[in-house]
């Protein structure tokens, strides 16, 4: 027996079956990995570290056993050298590329999926003025077909707070009519909201998370912050119940200001706008959420 007899026996994954189903997906998950990523900043490239979390799948076909999960592994930890020697342009990039490389070392496979997620951090300013550092949530995903094209998503996920119409004007009214009494400011209940913005676009295509994260984050009642000092949390309180919103409000907002932002992007990019509050004075959360294309907001 030949080492390379010894190879082929141990092959399991090639073995052929003849009542096999295909299978839509197939690869790993929770690979962690640092990436480097660079981005422009208001004055020079700016290059970071983000810590990432990494799933990769293809599909398999019907009359072969299993994947060669391995060599998920190794296109990972290629393209993760290849960022520490030059910074990859957004993660969303960085999973197409994975994506086209999973298509090459699984010849079998027909669909290429990558999904990646990381903790972000970025420098913001309080009400008043005061420095801060904000945590988000960024996404990048690719979906690629044999002999097809290659599509990649971006994402940000944003943590803001929101004051609710309809318990302001339950108070206003009751103040009105003589129910509640006293010098009071019109008053509500507050929300965290957490917002998650998805877009799906063509490979050449190029959008910047801090931008999203930007439009998001002006879609809220309010910003929040990881530090208020009292007249900070008094002007973020303040600044909430002089804009409330409905969980429907927030999404609808960041819709319309993709619009603004982006009017030149092209109709077939899909866009999911997800807002979810919540809230304080029930045990239940609520919900709303939009998945179109930028063809269809145009109308």
């Amino acid at each position: 027996m030949t080492a390379g007899d010894i190879i082929s026996i141990c092959d399991v994954q090639n073995r052929r079956l003849d009542k096999g189903f295909k299978l839509t997906r197939v690869g790993v998950t929770g690979v962690k990995k640092p990436i480097r990523v660079k981005r422009n900043g208001k004055i020079e490239l700016i290059c970071e570290t983000l810590a990432c979390d990494i799933d990769v799948f293809v599909d398999l076909p019907s009359d072969q056993k299993g994947s060669h999960l391995s060599r998920n592994l190794e296109i990972i930890r290629e393209v993760v050298d290849d960022s520490v020697r030059e910074p990859v342009n957004g993660i969303e990039n960085l999973a197409a590329s994975i994506c086209k490389s999973l298509l090459e070392k699984h010849d079998y496979a027909s669909v290429g999926e990558v999904q990646i997620a990381a903790d972000y951090f970025r420098e913001s300013v309080t009400p008043n003025g005061r420095e801060t550092l904000e945590f988000y949530r960024l996404f990048g995903e690719a979906l690629g077909k044999r002999d097809g094209e290659t599509i990649k998503t971006i994402g940000v996920q944003v943590i803001g707070m929101t004051a609710c119409p309809c318990a302001m004007e339950t108070v206003r009214s009751a103040l009105d009519d003589g129910v509640v009494t006293g010098d009071f400011p019109t008053i509500s209940h507050n929300q965290r909201n957490i917002c998650t913005l998805m877009i799906t676009m063509p490979e050449d295509v190029e959008l910047e998370a801090n931008d999203l994260i930007d439009l998001v984050e002006s879609s809220f009642s309010s910003p929040t912050y990881e530090i208020l000092k009292r007249i900070d949390e008094a002007a973020v309180v303040t600044n909430a119940h002089k804009n409330p919103k409905f969980v429907e409000d927030v999404v609808r907002d960041v819709l319309m200001r993709i619009l603004l932002r982006y009017p030149s992007l092209p109709d077939n990019i899909v866009v999911m706008v997800r807002s979810e509050s919540e809230e304080s004075i029930h045990k239940h959360n609520a919900f709303a959420e939009r998945i179109t294309t930028l063809g269809e907001l145009r109308i």
